[in-house]
């Protein structure tokens, strides 16, 4: 049989104080007397006595809870700037609450509105593919904050790392090792981080007087799949390329899959890029070189801004800087 549950009307007549006074010390509103606020703590442990923090934290006009929506959950990348999210929180009266965009807008909106319905202070976008008007939207109703994705009009909204710069120093590593046909396995078309990226890739081939090829731009989708069906179609038709710069790790890694299959060398062969330098990417087979994004930390610069514009605090951004991490699937061309 379950024991009774402890009530605020118990730990009053433990401590032999008021109810309201149990009140004041729970929701810490007004100063309570020290001798009554000990003997109220220490009615609440004898009675395993557990708040409702819920309730609590309405009463002070928040839930506390602030709503997570991950582009994809079980991506490296997003997870890892999932951890910093975290990792600030705990160190706050706020917890967060996630939930899956799944890549679909549709599915996204549905998430929100069911966030919503549980009342947070705020929402935190991780990716996304939803538009920029849709997140102005959010914002009116909730403190909204898109962490990992460009935004045009609410840049002090967002943060994210310089894709077109970074894309373009990763091509620029692989023209400066002697490669002219370099692939471009682009992420899905309408995401803002994959035209950055491109733009970066273009600009990098244009500025060193190397002629754009539109064959050696495949589209991909952020994923190994699309990165193996690229090389695999490049190698189908006999297109000749010395390098491939993926738009994430993940679809690099599909590339370099591609390649061993036909039996060509990383990077003795064809050289490989990627970008985010997600964990896995330092021990693939040989270990990637890739861009490094600051995952963890842009985590934790969402939740550090999320919490100020809950409370209407100032908040400043930091700059981020994206680096290219040279490993051993890049070598001088041949």
């Amino acid at each position: 049989m379950k024991s009774k549950k402890a009530t605020i009307d118990d730990i009053a007549k433990r401590a032999n104080v008021s109810k309201s006074t149990v009140s004041r010390v729970l929701n810490d509103t007004t100063p309570v007397h020290e001798a009554k606020r000990v003997a109220v703590e220490a009615a609440m442990k004898e009675l395993d006595f557990k708040p409702n923090v819920f309730a609590r934290s309405l009463a002070g006009g928040q839930s506390k809870t602030i709503g997570v929506l991950t582009q994809h959950l079980g991506s490296p990348f997003y997870d890892t700037i999932s951890q910093g999210v975290i990792a600030h929180l705990s160190g706050t009266s706020y917890w967060p609450l996630f939930a899956d965009g799944n890549d679909e807008p549709e599915t996204a909106a549905e998430a929100v509105e069911n966030l919503l319905g549980r009342r947070i202070d705020g929402l935190i976008f991780i990716g996304g593919m939803l538009t920029e008007q849709k997140l102005i939207e959010f914002n009116n109703r909730v403190p909204t904050f898109v962490v990992g994705l460009e935004l045009l009009t609410m840049t002090d909204h967002c943060i994210s790392v310089n894709n077109e710069l970074a894309a373009f120093n990763a091509t620029k590593h692989l023209i400066d090792l002697g490669h002219r046909s370099i692939v471009h396995i682009t992420g899905i078309s309408n995401h803002i981080d994959a035209v950055r990226r491109l733009e970066g890739y273009q600009r990098a081939l244009t500025e060193s007087g190397i002629k754009i090829d539109p064959e050696l731009i495949c589209e991909g989708m952020f994923d190994g799949q699309s990165g193996h069906d690229a090389v695999m179609k490049l190698l189908d038709r006999g297109k000749q390329f010395t390098a491939v710069f993926a738009a994430n790790d993940v679809c690099a890694m599909g590339a370099k899959l591609a390649l061993s299959r036909r039996s060509l060398s990383v990077p003795d062969d064809v050289s490989v890029i990627g970008f985010d330098d997600q964990h896995e990417a330092s021990f693939t087979v040989p270990p990637m070189t890739t861009v490094r994004q600051p995952a963890f930390e842009m985590g934790v610069a969402a939740a550090t801004a999320m919490v100020a514009m809950i409370n209407k605090k100032s908040f400043t951004l930091p700059q981020l800087p994206a680096e290219v991490t040279v490993r051993e699937s890049t070598a001088k061309a041949h």
